[in-house]
């Protein structure tokens, strides 16, 4: 019997996803080069309809035609080499899925190159890890309506499921499904940050115990901001360490790494001239942490005039709570404002309320906010800003306070706050109607002769400064 699908790449993600779809029902095929994880994948799924190869040729004749192929497989080079290796067996009409963290430029590259040359291609952005993968992830798809389709049952049977909704869907052509997920990692990069910070305030400013906090932050996973981000720190927080006496947290080294989304986010945000402070400090805490060694030096030579704990009121606890909820909001805003501008850059047309559907299970940064941000876009489809949106605004102007106090906080006790005080500032900016910048473009005037608008009338105006 002819497979359906194949799989080429049997490491973690590989491995659960192909026999999540054998669960559905499919019969599907896996290559690897590597004898054992082939192994390992065979005996995980023994009594499924699932073919192992080490031959690429005899992985890609079991397979029907036209062939669908995924790639699970390191992004960058490795993607490409492995797409020279199966190419040359493949048949025109037969079609590649790329399912790794990839560069969305990179998506493009594939898919025009591949269409010259009478192959289909899908970029399918995967969240959830190994977990997600194995029994319901979210996946963000980008390419034809025609590649999709013929998919589409196996992708929506395999994903995680809202309501009975299946999280995945076709967002845009070609890299539209790669982009979307780069910026689902840029907001996860921000709310895993501003977890962090909270995190910061209870153990430095209040002197909180993991078991403590873990207390607090599974009063926080509840509601409308019951997530999974919420429900594996506070898991986090309760594991004990089996090497010493204590907790687990306490032990892990302050040096966090990056795979690089978030800094792509940030980076294609800067690009598209769209604002998301909390995803660009989010990657420069990371950055900050690897310097450990002079953190280290720093914390002896420039010593704090504050003491942590000093100065915290009774009220903290309910104000930080008010602050991570008004922050991970304002994290989202940003990352679906960068993906709004960049549906206009690149042409995904992206439908934001099928972009927060897709998100709701499955996925890293899953919610039940997502469900109140997928209706506050089915409200208003073309809604420039999450902000903008009435019952988001009320949401943020109940936690307005609690926010601004715990910055506050933070500050007055001496404890870095990245991405709670760019929430905060970015709010106050939004909602400002005049910003200093005519300043600014006074002074760019002034040392580069580069004009400026005025305000009582239409035109572009230099002025002969008398400086020297």
């Amino acid at each position: 019997m002819k497979s359906e699908f194949g799989m080429i790449g049997l490491g973690t993600m590989g491995r659960a996803l192909l026999q999540n779809i054998a669960d559905k029902g499919f019969c599907v095929s896996g290559w690897n080069r590597n004898q054992e994880r082939l192994d390992l994948m065979l005996q995980e799924a023994a009594g499924k309809d699932i073919q192992g190869f080490t031959d690429l040729a005899a992985f890609v004749e079991s397979i029907r035609s036209p062939r669908v192929v995924m790639l699970l497989v390191p992004a960058g080079e490795a993607t490409d080499e492995m797409i020279q290796r199966v190419l040359p067996l493949l048949a025109p009409g037969d079609f590649i899925i790329d399912g790794s963290n990839a560069y969305f430029k990179d998506t493009d590259r594939r898919s025009k190159a591949l269409a010259e040359q009478g192959f289909g291609f899908l970029g399918l952005g995967v969240s959830g890890g190994e977990t997600g993968a194995r029994y319901g992830p979210s996946m963000m798809a980008g390419g034809t309506p025609e590649n999709y389709e013929r998919v589409r049952s196996m992708l929506e049977a395999a994903a995680a499921k809202y309501n009975g909704e299946p999280c995945v869907a076709l967002l845009g052509p070609s890299s539209a499904g790669h982009y979307v997920k780069m910026v689902h990692n840029g907001i996860e990069y921000g709310i895993m940050q501003i977890l962090a910070e909270c995190y910061d305030l209870m153990r430095r400013g209040l002197g909180m115990a993991p078991p403590e906090m873990a207390a607090v932050v599974d009063g926080w996973d509840s509601g409308t901001f019951k997530s999974y981000l919420l429900e594996i720190t506070a898991h986090v927080l309760k594991q004990r360490d089996d090497l010493t006496e204590g907790w687990l947290v306490d032990q892990v080294l302050d040096k966090a790494k990056a795979k690089g989304t978030g800094k792509w986010t940030s980076q294609n945000a800067m690009d598209l001239g769209v604002p998301v402070p909390i995803i660009d400090e989010a990657v420069c805490a990371r950055e900050m942490s690897a310097l450990k060694e002079e953190r280290v030096l720093a914390a002896d030579l420039l010593v704090s005039p504050c003491a942590p704990g000093s100065s915290l009121s009774p009220s903290a606890l309910t104000d930080l709570q008010a602050a991570m909820e008004a922050a991970t909001i304002i994290a989202y805003a940003q990352g679906l404002a960068q993906l709004r501008f960049a549906s206009a850059e690149f042409g995904y047309s992206l439908n934001m309320e099928a972009v927060a559907r897709v998100w709701r299970a499955g996925c890293i940064i899953r919610s039940e906010l997502l469900e109140v941000i997928r209706e506050a876009f089915g409200r208003s489809p073309s809604l420039a800003n999450l902000l903008l949106d009435e019952s988001i605004a009320e949401m943020i102007r109940a936690r307005d306070e609690g926010l601004r106090n715990t910055v506050v906080a933070f500050v007055t006790n001496g404890i870095p706050c990245a991405a709670l005080s760019s929430a905060l500032a970015y709010l106050d900016a939004y909602r400002s109607a005049h910003l200093p910048a005519n300043l600014t473009q006074a002074q760019r005037d002034l040392f580069g002769a580069h004009t400026y608008e005025r305000t009582d009338r239409d035109g572009e105006f230099h002025t002969e400064w008398d400086f020297k």
